[in-house]
């Protein structure tokens, strides 16, 4: 069961559409996803590089420039701890591949997801001191990484954190927050409280660039060389599941054209490993295909391995190392699959599936995939749920979470710190660990806290406005276009039609897993509808409203008494040369 809801907010779509130079539909879909602002509409239907903000207006900006740069002059040694994850990896390159820029002396270092945890740690800080780094600089974290860093700056160096995650905070018992800061010389991050910076949803890669775009600015260099990071900075950006709105839009658009123009031979190597040679590459190929690959490194050995992938100027090196990544993605698909399954079969043997937050644990499950686990559980279920499994203490489990909408992750976990060893995250998405013999006390602390209600948990599916399939044509599918890239914060446009006939279905496909519907409009003309989900789900539903001998008929194509309401989004079906117009299914009642 799910709930519609319908966008309809109100505004002057003549006046807006006639600014903008697009139609009233494009402007209706803006205004329904709280785009109403001129500048973000402009800067939506024209996601230009001369809209970027000014970098200089992030707290503590020039201030961490001004430390890197004259290291650089004085040849100081410079180090940054990154991430193991893509947006880690994106967040490395650019500062790495920035500063080289300048000849400067600097390399870099990433933890390992296992034996490490995430982020800057003491044994990076001590390991520093030995080799003779001069300066730290964190990306994609830093920002809760208190001890590691007053050790390092105990032990004599500077420290640079840029980063993009939530504040640690201490609530006191009036439910008052006090935002805490590690003791660093510069912190580079939108989300601080005292930060003015106009846009606070750039990923750990976005904030980097920025970072380098002053850079380049201060050293005398023209700022438009720091466009050539942008492939590095889109793939982070799509891959960290940030809202592409605003900057993160600019940033994705003009990303993907330099990645599709590449002359990176190791990203040019990873696209022909994954089977993209000769496509168009998109926000899926990188969230769904290229991502992936370079995550699976982290996940079940090196994350060095797919930032030297994009350093290496040897040939045979690039394609030993995108073979290599996607392998490790293969493998790391196989032990999703079944560490899904484990999981799923705990929830109903132990009946978790009534609790309002899920918190379940397997020992058997590879850490380094317990978030993938329970990002797919949350969609299954539509609850808030972590999963737990093993860590290298055998008093202690780690775990990851994905939320709901509805459910501040972040926030809610936060209110039990006194049963957890380590934590972090955001709204939606948590890391931690705890001891094992707490297990049962957080779950029901957190159930027992949690107020989210039995509709809270229903899923919503948001239609950004009804429209008569009449009205579906080849310049609204091309026009649609405009609100290109898609991604989090800017979905692909969903409409919603009542009461539409079936004139005939088809079950398509090689393994039956298609169900075609040929629909009549309000005028009494046919289009096609494409169904990709659960094909027995469907007939069923159909056979429990209308009966089997109607269901039966619509499949004959003999006059029936089916009619549905959809939400769909249009499409353009290529083939051998014809041009037909197709509406994709995404929900049916």
């Amino acid at each position: 069961m799910e709930k519609w809801f319908l966008r309809n907010v109100n505004a002057d779509l003549n006046k807006m559409s006639e600014s903008l130079g697009v139609s009233k539909l494009l402007c209706k879909i803006m205004v329904n996803r709280d785009i109403s602002d001129y500048r973000l509409m402009n800067s939506f239907v024209n996601p230009t590089l001369d809209k970027l903000h000014d970098p200089r207006l992030m707290k503590d900006m020039e201030l961490g420039v001004g430390i890197i740069r004259e290291s650089i002059l004085k040849s100081e040694k410079i180090r940054i701890s990154g991430d193991y994850d893509q947006d880690g990896n994106s967040s490395i390159l650019t500062l790495y591949k920035g500063m080289k820029r300048f000849n400067a002396n600097v390399d870099y270092v990433i933890p390992n997801r296992v034996t490490d945890g995430y982020g800057i740690n003491e044994r990076i800080v001590e390991e520093a001191k030995r080799d003779g780094v001069s300066v730290l600089i964190t990306c994609d974290n830093g920002i809760s990484a208190f001890e590691p860093i007053k050790l390092a700056k105990e032990l004599g160096m500077k420290v640079i954190v840029t980063d993009h995650h939530d504040l640690s905070y201490i609530e006191d018992e009036r439910g008052c927050k006090e935002y805490r800061l590690p003791e660093a010389d510069a912190i580079i991050n939108p989300k601080r409280y005292d930060c003015k910076y106009p846009f606070k949803e750039l990923c750990g890669a976005g904030v980097a660039f920025k970072f380098i775009q002053v850079l380049y600015d201060e050293m005398g260099i023209d700022i438009e060389e720091s466009y050539s990071l942008l492939e590095f900075v889109a793939m982070g950006t799509v891959c960290d599941v940030v809202d592409l709105i605003d900057e993160n839009r600019i940033i994705v658009k003009e990303g993907l054209k330099r990645i599709n123009e590449t002359d990176n031979i190791g990203l040019k190597a990873l696209i022909k490993a994954t089977g993209l040679e000769g496509k168009m590459i998109n926000t899926y190929s990188l969230g769904f295909v290229i991502g992936p690959c370079i995550n699976a490194s982290g996940r079940l050995e090196s994350a060095d391995i797919a930032v030297e992938l994009f350093l290496t100027d040897d040939q045979e090196k690039a394609d030993e190392y995108a073979n290599r990544l996607h392998m490790l993605n293969e493998e790391r698909k196989s032990m999703t699959k079944e560490g899904f399954e484990k999981i799923i079969e705990r929830i109903q043997s132990y009946k978790f599936r009534e609790q309002k937050v899920l918190v379940v644990y397997e020992p058997s499950i590879h850490e380094s995939i317990a978030g993938i686990i329970a990002g797919r559980v949350k969609d299954k279920y539509y609850r808030p749920t972590i999963v737990l499994t093993e860590s290298k203490d055998e008093n202690r489990v780690k775990g990851s979470g994905r939320s709901i909408e509805e459910y501040n992750m972040f926030e809610e976990i936060s209110k039990t710190k006194d049963l957890l060893t380590a934590f972090g995250g955001h709204t939606m998405a948590a890391g931690l660990s705890l001891d094992i013999s707490n297990i049962d006390v957080f779950r029901e602390k957190l159930n027992g806290q949690a107020s989210l209600t039995e509709e809270d948990l229903l899923p919503k599916v948001y239609i950004d406005m009804q429209l008569p399939l009449d009205y579906v044509s080849f310049d609204l599918v091309e026009e649609l276009k405009l609100l290109e890239p898609f991604g989090k914060g800017n979905p692909k446009p969903l409409f919603g039609e009542k009461n539409i006939r079936v004139k005939r279905g088809f079950i398509l496909g090689k393994n039956q897993n298609v169900l075609k519907l040929i629909l009549l409009t309000r005028n009494g003309n046919s289009i096609e509808g494409l169904y990709f989900g659960d094909i027995d789900e469907f007939q069923n539903f159909l056979i429990e409203k209308f009966g089997k001998e109607e269901v039966d008929k619509m499949y004959m194509g003999v006059k029936n008494k089916v009619y549905l309401d959809i939400v769909y989004s249009p499409k353009i079906n290529e083939y051998m040369g014809n041009r037909t117009l197709q509406v994709i299914i995404q929900n049916y009642r």
